[in-house]
């Protein structure tokens, strides 16, 4: 049964690292993306308002999904470092624990850390840069 356990446990951290990774990756394309497309509305929003309502609806859509993706993230660290101290308990239990480093936990914490600060100053970037132009 521990193996079971064992593998369900690393079948959530799979899932988990590649829900992880499509957060991060479809923050940080849609940032580069958004400000590409808002740069090159500046010069034609100084006269048409228009084009400035649609630079702000794509400052909405950045604001929306990244406030997403950090809420997922967040969700992603917690579920991580919980499935870890889990397996963590278990190594314990079984004896072998001396073979898993507990100290990953913080390096996982921190890696998240980074992650989120990448997509909360691409977002930052690509919301600002484009008026700052105009």
């Amino acid at each position: 049964m521990i193996e079971h356990v064992h593998n369900h446990i690393m079948s959530e951290l799979n899932q988990n690292t590649k829900t992880d990774t499509i957060f991060i990756l479809t923050a940080i394309v849609l940032n580069l993306l958004t400000l590409s497309v808002n740069a090159a509305l500046v010069k034609d929003s100084r006269t048409d308002d228009s084009l400035l309502i649609v630079m702000f609806v794509f400052v909405l859509l950045i604001i929306v999904v990244n406030m997403v993706v950090l809420i997922g993230l967040l969700k992603g660290k917690q579920t991580r470092i919980k499935l870890i101290s889990g397996l963590l308990r278990m190594y314990q239990d079984m004896k072998v624990d001396q073979y898993y480093d507990a100290s990953l936990l913080g390096n996982y914490s921190i890696r998240y850390n980074l992650f989120i600060l990448v997509v909360v100053f691409t977002g930052i970037i690509s919301t600002i840069v484009p008026f700052i132009i105009r």
